[in-house]
């Protein structure tokens, strides 16, 4: 075989391939994804952003990608790693090839090689920095590339948005001010069709600013990165606490968290799926949700704190939501994702709904 391509991981291992979009090299940590379908929603979700993506499905690129489901502008991940790569996509939405929307993008696919290899190395040593690169780049560059990468502190301040912008709703409702950390569309959307105007702003937004925006809540989005390098975010919540409802997902769930006193884990893999069993702790109901994650609340951390946990994973009993009821704050760690399942999207946003809804007041107004 005349292979193109290859991964080098930090410890050395090499995995050759082809590229099936753009040639050109791609440095991140590398991550698995056992989601079946979505692959366009993974390439352009923010939480993502810089990381080299590994699809354990094995036939990727069969549907094609369409104009609508798009969950940010653009491919946000720095690599695609498949097993079979299709070229030839058959669905009566697609607009172009995965291919296509990589190669715009400059962005690498890398395929053709046993990717249960890959992803059974990354289950039981963890996930690691690599390098996707040219099969005739010398392993002896491709190490010092890894050895001297220098990781990103703020990965939300690339993809936060730079202004501020609206999403208007039919009939409103609910004025929400989305703190921006990386949002989703399809949480702006889903909070539009809950007759919810939203306003996003970027992440540097002081708490003043926002309460100018006279909102009925805030939501401190979805995002990329280690929680513990974003201070002034957590100060921010602090301030806000008691003084309008609050909603987190994901990396905003991780920083109410902190800002509540609790601890923040690094997992060994992470959560990344479309399948991901939790217990909604307060109804014993058994869910299916979508996860995009690679840190986690400490359990015992929250103890002395006011969060009560709603919302567990029945797989490795990690926390996957919590609520400060005195401060009407919700917060959880899945995607709370209508098309997947509108039962969990009408749960969540619904409990951020009831809060703006029966709200009488903040701390500083009574």
């Amino acid at each position: 075989m005349n292979y193109s391509s290859k991964l080098v991981l930090k410890s050395g291992k090499v995995f050759q391939g082809f590229a099936n979009a753009s040639k050109s090299e791609a440095i991140g940590e590398v991550i698995f994804n056992t989601s079946m379908v979505g692959y366009q929603e993974i390439a352009t979700d923010p939480g993502y952003y810089g990381k080299i993506v590994l699809m354990t499905y094995p036939l990727i690129g069969n549907y094609g990608v369409n104009d609508e489901d798009n969950e940010s502008k653009g491919i946000k991940i720095a690599g695609f790693i498949v097993k079979e790569y299709n070229d030839l996509p058959s669905n009566f939405r697609f607009t172009k090839t995965l291919a296509e929307m990589f190669d715009e993008a400059n962005t690498p696919i890398l395929s053709g090689f046993d990717t249960r290899e890959l992803s059974n190395y990354l289950r039981d040593n963890g996930t690691e920095l690599g390098i996707i690169a040219n099969i005739n780049t010398p392993l002896e560059e491709c190490m010092a590339k890894l050895n001297s990468y220098a990781e990103n502190k703020n990965l939300v301040k690339e993809v936060s948005t730079k202004k501020r912008w609206i999403s208007r709703a039919k009939n409103p409702k609910f004025h929400v001010v989305c703190l921006d950390l990386g949002t989703k569309t399809s949480v702006i959307k889903e909070l539009n069709d809950l007759k919810c105007n939203v306003t996003v702003v970027p992440y540097t937004t002081s708490y003043k600013e926002i309460m100018e925006l006279e909102p009925s809540g805030l939501l401190i989005s979805n995002g990329p990165g280690n929680p513990a390098n974003y201070n002034e975010i957590v100060e921010l919540i602090k301030t806000a606490s008691g003084n309008i409802p609050m909603m987190g997902i994901n990396l905003g769930h991780q920083l109410i968290a902190l800002a509540n006193g609790a601890k923040i884990d690094k997992t060994k893999f992470g959560h990344n799926s479309t399948n991901h069993a939790i217990k909604n702790l307060d109804t014993a109901k058994l869910q299916i949700v979508s996860q995009t994650n690679q840190y986690t609340v400490n359990a015992d951390s929250i103890k002395n704190t006011e969060l009560e946990i709603t919302y567990m994973d029945l797989q490795d009993k990690t926390i996957e939501g919590l609520k400060n009821v005195k401060n009407s704050i919700t917060t959880v760690q899945f995607n709370p994702d209508y098309v997947l399942s509108p039962l969990n999207a009408e749960e969540v946003f619904g409990a951020f709904i009831e809060n703006m809804k029966n709200f009488k007041g903040g701390k500083n107004n009574a």
